[in-house]
């Protein structure tokens, strides 16, 4: 097989699976046609004031810091797969992004964004 079959396969197949996966959700899922159901709310508690509240910085920087190194997992695990293919010129380029994460970590860390105040 070629890899546009293959391809096509996959993706007939993902698709296939999703649907099946959104109808069988929708035909077993408990149905209810209460009021209450699109009330502004979460947890069963009304909210109270205006929605427009400022956070801390904190929570963001926590955020984009868990982002950044959830993508150097997830880039580096194709790395991984065909590091012997690479060579040293793989090894390299693939140092070099590590050490450009963990200057930013370093960063982070001096600056303070990893205290959880």
């Amino acid at each position: 097989m070629s890899t546009g079959v293959n391809f096509i396969v996959v993706l007939v197949t993902a698709i296939i699976m999703v649907g099946a996966a959104l109808i069988i959700g929708w035909l077993l899922a408990p149905k209810s046609n209460n009021a209450q159901k699109g009330e502004p709310y979460e947890c069963g508690i009304p909210t109270r004031g205006t929605s427009w509240m400022q956070f801390k910085i904190g929570y963001y920087l926590f955020a984009i810091l868990f982002l950044m190194f959830d993508v150097e997992t997830v880039l580096l695990f194709p790395w991984a797969t065909i590091t012997k293919s690479l060579g040293v010129m793989g090894l390299a380029s693939v140092l070099f992004f590590l050490f450009v994460l963990v200057l930013g970590l370093a960063y982070a860390w001096k600056k303070g964004a990893l205290e959880w105040k």
